[in-house]
This record gives C-alpha cells, sequence and structure tokens, in this order.
C-alpha cells in the first residue's frame, strides 16, 4: 500500500489529463462544426428545379423564327410580285416567240382537273369563289353557294341578273383568260399536273362573264378573239399577258403582234400580280 499523498498526487494528475484529453476533443469538434457550417453557405446556390432537371443549353443554330426561305406550299411558276409594278409591254417582251404545240390528244379534265375544284382549300370551289368576287349584291345559300347576284359582263357592259338554276346558271359563266387550250398551246405541257392545277383555278386568270361571249371565245388567243366591249382590251391583254409570265408560257407570233397593237392604246398599264401562284 502507498501512503495517501503519492497516491492523491497520482489521481490528481490523471484527472487532469483527462479533462485536457476532453477539452481537445471539444475544441476539434467545434472546429470542425464551423468548417461544415461554412461550406454549406458558402456553396453556389441553385433552385430545386434546376438541381432536378437541368436545362440542356440551346443550339447555336435554333431561331425562334420560321425558316424565311420556306415558301408557302403550292407556289408555281415565277414569283408574282414583279409582275404588278411592270408595264405589261415590256412583261411581253419577255415571253418567248414560238409556234403553238399540237393539241392532239388534249383532254380539259386531264390535263387541267375538273370544273370546279377547291384548290385554294378556302372551303369554297373556285366557281363560287369567283362569283363572289365579281358578283354585287350575291346572296348564298350557307357560307360558299352564290344564288343570285348581279354582273356587268366586262367582255360587253351587258348587265345581268344571276339566279342559280338548271336553264339560268349558264347565263353567267367563269373564263380563263387564257384559255387552257392555247395554255396546253403553249407551254402547259411543260408543267406539272399540280402546276397546271393551279393556273386552272388561279384568280388571276379566272372573271365572271357572260356566257355568249365565253362560248364565242372557246380555246382562241387574242390574234382571234378580243372582246366586243373594246374598253376592256387593256386589262384583257395585260392580265393575259401577267398569266403566261407568271406560269412560263409563251406566245405565237401572231398572237404577240395582236397584244402589242392593244397595249400601243393603253398607256402605262401594268401586270397584275398573282397572290395564288406567287
Amino acid at each position: 500500500m502507498c501512503d495517501r499523498s503519492p497516491c492523491r498526487s497520482g489521481a490528481t494528475l490523471g484527472a487532469m489529463t483527462t479533462r485536457s484529453r476532453t477539452t481537445s476533443a471539444i475544441v476539434i469538434g467545434l472546429f470542425l462544426v464551423f468548417v461544415i457550417v461554412g461550406t454549406v453557405l458558402l456553396a453556389p446556390r441553385s433552385s430545386a428545379s434546376e438541381g432536378a432537371n437541368p436545362a440542356a443549353p440551346p443550339s447555336p443554330s435554333a431561331s425562334p423564327f420560321p425558316n424565311p426561305s420556306q415558301g408557302s406550299p403550292g407556289q408555281v411558276g415565277v414569283p408574282g410580285g414583279p409582275v404588278g409594278t411592270t408595264l405589261a409591254s415590256a412583261l411581253l417582251a419577255t415571253l418567248p416567240v414560238k409556234p403553238a404545240l399540237t393539241m392532239a390528244g388534249y383532254n380539259r379534265t386531264g390535263e387541267f382537273g375538273r370544273a370546279w375544284l377547291d384548290e385554294d382549300r378556302n372551303g369554297c370551289d373556285t366557281r363560287n369563289d369567283i362569283l363572289s368576287r365579281d358578283l354585287t349584291g350575291a346572296t348564298r345559300s350557307g357560307i360558299c353557294k352564290i344564288l343570285t347576284g348581279l354582273l356587268v359582263s366586262p367582255y360587253t357592259g351587258q348587265t345581268i341578273h344571276f339566279v342559280r338554276g338548271e336553264k339560268t346558271s349558264s347565263l353567267v359563266q367563269i373564263d380563263h383568260l387564257v384559255a387552257l387550250g392555247d395554255a396546253w398551246e403553249t407551254g402547259a405541257q411543260s408543267l406539272t399536273q399540280q402546276q397546271r392545277l393551279r393556273l386552272a383555278n388561279d384568280p388571276l386568270e379566272l372573271m365572271a362573264v357572260d356566257g355568249r361571249s365565253n362560248d364565242e371565245k372557246s380555246d382562241k388567243d387574242a390574234s382571234e378573239w378580243l372582246p366586243s366591249n373594246a374598253s376592256f382590251d387593256c386589262v384583257y391583254v395585260a392580265r393575259q399577258i401577267s398569266v403566261k409570265v407568271i406560269y412560263s408560257l409563251w406566245v405565237t407570233q401572231a398572237e404577240h403582234d395582236a397584244m402589242a397593237r392593244v397595249l400601243t392604246t393603253c398607256g402605262s398599264i401594268t401586270g397584275t400580280a398573282s397572290s395564288f401562284a406567287g
């Protein structure tokens, strides 16, 4: 056995050593807590949605705007814009002069489609579209079908009271200013079927007229037929030239000369653009 003093001294020393170790552990622990808290507080923040599903960066080529080089579906021929601001005489000078091709094997419905289609997809067939445009005071059944209206035929100046019916509808007909037979002889054979359908239903190419004039004209070009209403000749020929330019057709020599003679009396009349084709 030892006396009390040495034993008490050793016990005291041991207790001091234990307290020192405990203090050191507390200090180290507090230091680690401060380090962890500081790391959390200083870390960059991000939203919960970004952390859950980070968005991919946009492609450098991405654009919110449509491709400006993409034209409207179904456009054919050359763009119609310049035609509307160019003198008809200057447009005529751009048309090739060639002999007419043969009409052998020509079939109006087979080459240009039946009359009448809804080529512009507005829910109404082309005949009713043109009647709606050219008649005044038109009445309808539903959205499309024209029942009655008043037409002053541009070919004669005659006033016609149109009434839809089996015996009366034919008094007002829709004329192709460039007759489809003439178009077939002067370049339309080289167009695609879709292009020919567009030509046959283009409002620029169509006009409501008196049935008798339309029957007389048939497939004749400007060297063979002009409206009896001579005051309309300039508009008639300028529209024909516009159609032929837009749809890449040509004129015969006789047709060219007849058109040129008419235009000498027309001043600065320009062509007419087609919103349908260009």
